[in-house]
């Protein structure tokens, strides 16, 4: 099972972006995403933004569960009060997995942003961030 990840701006500006493979039922961990499949990764979660928005006035929830459907893809996303939409491409069902996955990305997320440094819609850089989803990713994914 394959995982890509991203968190995009208020402005749906790409803000953070990672692939991950399940680490669960003996996975190691790293994605497995054909080559083709790749490439289609962002224009996928990218697309499913119009749907974000539409849902988001609808749901009183932060999670969103799943929003979008790409052939056998399924979109997931978590949104701030602030408008950062957390988007998860997974191709199986896990909503307590994914739910509690985005619970501990949106406090790592809330962390960086009371860095006095970083400023809401600027690209996350951090390798502390980008290793602590993945640590995130690997526990619950």
């Amino acid at each position: 099972m394959s995982f890509y990840f991203a968190i995009v701006g208020t402005k749906d500006n790409p803000v953070y972006e990672a692939e991950f493979g399940t680490s669960k039922q003996g996975g190691d961990g790293v994605a497995r995403f054909r080559e083709e499949q790749r490439s289609m990764n962002q224009f996928i979660v990218h697309s499913s933004l119009d749907i974000v928005e539409e849902v988001q006035w609808a749901t009183p929830t932060m999670y969103m569960k799943c929003v979008d459907r790409f052939n056998n893809l399924l979109v997931s996303c978590f949104l701030t009060a602030g408008n950062i939409k957390f988007l998860l491409l997974h191709d199986q069902k896990a909503d307590d997995a994914i739910r509690q996955f985005f619970s501990d990305v949106y406090d790592l997320y809330t962390k960086t942003l009371m860095n006095p440094f970083y400023e809401v819609d600027m690209r996350i850089t951090s390798g502390v961030f980008d290793g602590k989803v993945k640590q995130a990713a690997k526990k619950y994914l």
